[in-house]
């Protein structure tokens, strides 16, 4: 290794261990403070880079990245509000448990609290969002290496042991480029011969063994098999064989498994203890009145359905145990009776030879019997004719959307309605969205990064307001190895609101809630080199999202609606549901 001044070694220390830990991508927004970390990077042939101006959408690129491929990816930033401008994104990986390690190049200490231009306080910039912070001294041969790679190992041990996002601010004195020094830098690293010598990290760490200790087993199984009528809730898990455990798990309880969209358990699943509708079920006395919970046994995260929250807190069961695999508190009605810290896969694998068998319960045969009477009623509701309403373009993408591919909601109403109106015969597909905060911003930018983690072509759902938000996101798209489908459901404002009590304030609400506007994207998709259509019925939208998915370019496919009709639809839909 030859080193031109002590700036470029520490970077390069530390590109190449992040390396060695098997992180592989890393997201950079152009700056002078954080050369010395550009430059290593860009002479590390092991590793993908993705440069983009925009510091805020740059940091929902990695997440969606993250979130893909459930190992932690770089953000690289300059100093000043650059490092702020991460911040939404640093939220939302927090909020989701995802390992994200954020990069702040940083003024020196003699530079801080004087007025130096681009000089702001990064030290705990991101506050109790953060897993694990550092603040890095300037680079000085006084410091032994060792240190530049331990610290590096513990980032990296703290981001994906805890399944959080670090931060490490490096501070950096001139020169910030290539100026050679006097220094004797091969005597420098003359400690570090044995990393230097290998191809691996530093410091190995071996997490801890992951269990439920005896005699815990038998008492959860004991828990569970006094509950007489019981349910289980399924939001996030881990894939594809922990769903198969969740629906083995069922059929010994014979339960009906309420499963959010984001579990997996929902597209291109038709189980016959899995009850799709669960949602619009819950609206009528009819069914609620017949559902005396006692028991609940929730797996995985939070779900996206506040009708089910409503509905579980007005039957107050005496028994809620939740798993989860992390320590945060997941209870916003605050009915949890048991917490149990661990994998779904090994909760399940070690409580499951300890459960009583039993029959379908009689809520899981009134179900299932609503439920399939509320998907004919959605298919017939939305075949009477070839309008393109929001809940039918949700339905449409559910059915034609390929095997394998990716899904991305956003938030708002897009989720929403692919929760309520998906055809459980599509295809399985990877789905995923911004539930942490739930907000609507770095949307476009999240689905990009979750296209580029998965490495299969991706659509994405987004309303109007998130896609403006997110505008200079579109840049990402023409680079992008493979393509994002955007679907945009441009109702000229806030739809969500309309849904709300808020509405019947009429003084201010179209102005204050509503947000109204005229914009389209067609100029945009021209801007940034997309294709781009504008379907005006459900059979010119089939036609277009096809060759979209045949087309292999990233496409904005824009379907204008209006928020009178999209609420009235909606409405008449629940009324075309109702047993």
């Amino acid at each position: 290794m030859n080193f031109v001044n002590i700036n470029h070694l520490w970077g390069t220390l530390i590109i190449e261990e992040l390396s060695r830990l098997g992180v592989d991508y890393f997201c950079v927004a152009p700056g002078s403070r954080s050369s010395p970390l550009v430059i290593a990077l860009a002479q590390n042939k092991k590793v993908k880079s993705f440069v983009h101006f925009d510091e805020r959408g740059l940091g929902f690129h990695a997440m969606g990245y993250t979130a893909a491929v459930k190992k932690p990816a770089v953000l690289i930033c300059t100093s000043g509000t650059a490092a702020a401008n991460f911040f939404p994104a640093v939220i939302e990986a927090s909020k989701k448990k995802l390992p994200l390690i954020v990069i702040t190049a940083d003024r020196p200490p003699e530079l801080r609290q004087t007025g130096a231009v681009q000089a702001i306080d990064q030290v705990g910039l991101y506050g109790k969002y953060v897993q694990w912070a550092t603040d890095m001294p300037c680079p000085d041969i006084k410091i032994n290496p060792q240190f530049v790679l331990t610290t590096i190992d513990q980032a990296w041990y703290q981001a994906v042991r805890h399944h959080g996002v670090v931060h490490i601010n490096c501070m950096f004195r001139q020169p910030l480029a290539l100026a050679p020094t006097t220094e004797d830098l091969k005597a420098y690293i003359k400690p570090l011969d044995r990393w230097v010598k290998s191809s691996a990290p530093y410091t190995d760490y071996v997490a801890g063994f992951e269990s439920i200790a005896l005699p815990m087993p038998k008492k959860i199984a004991a828990r569970l098999n006094a509950i007489k009528n019981g349910v289980i809730v399924v939001g996030k898990i881990g894939g594809a064989d922990e769903a198969q455990l969740v629906l083995d798990l069922s059929e010994k309880l014979g339960w009906p498994v309420f499963a959010d969209l984001s579990s997996g358990l929902r597209l291109g699943q038709s189980h016959p203890n899995l009850v799709h509708y669960f949602d619009h079920l819950f609206l009528s006395d009819k069914i609620s009145d017949k559902l005396p919970f006692d028991g609940v046994l929730h797996l995985g995260g939070r779900m996206t359905s506040q009708r089910y929250y409503d509905f579980i807190q007005k039957a107050n069961p005496a028994e809620y145990i939740m798993v989860l695999n992390h320590a945060l508190r997941n209870d916003p009605n605050h009915q949890v009776s048991l917490r149990i810290e661990a994998s779904v896969t090994n909760f399940i694998r070690t409580v499951i030879g300890l459960i009583k068998p039993r029959k379908s319960s009689a809520a899981l045969k009134l179900l299932s019997k609503a439920d399939k009477e509320a998907d004919r009623a959605i298919e017939s509701f939305l075949a009477r004719n070839d309008h393109v309403s929001e809940p039918r373009i949700a339905r449409l993408v559910s059915q034609l959307i390929p095997e394998s591919q990716g899904l991305f909601l956003s938030n708002s109403m897009p989720i929403r309605d692919m929760n309520n109106y998906a055809d459980f015969k599509g295809k399985a597909v990877s789905v995923n969205g911004n539930r942490g905060a739930s907000g609507i911003d770095g949307v476009i930018a999240s689905a990009a990064g979750y296209a580029r983690g998965l490495y299969k072509p991706v659509t994405l759902m987004i309303g109007d307001l998130a896609a403006l938000h997110d505008l200079n996101s579109l840049a990402m798209l023409r680079d992008l190895p493979i393509p994002l489908i955007i679907v945009l459901l441009n109702n000229g404002g806030g739809a969500i609101f309309s849904f709300l009590p808020i509405a019947e304030f009429k003084q201010g609400f179209e102005k204050f809630w509503g947000t109204p506007h005229s914009y389209t994207l067609s100029a945009a998709a021209s801007m940034f080199e997309l294709n781009y259509s504008q379907p005006m019925d459900a059979k010119h939208f089939k036609k277009a999202y096809t060759e979209a998915l045949k087309s292999q370019t990233s496409t904005i496919i824009e379907v204008i609606t209006s928020r009178e009709e999209n609420l009235k639809v909606h409405r008449a839909l629940q009324d075309a549901m109702s047993p």
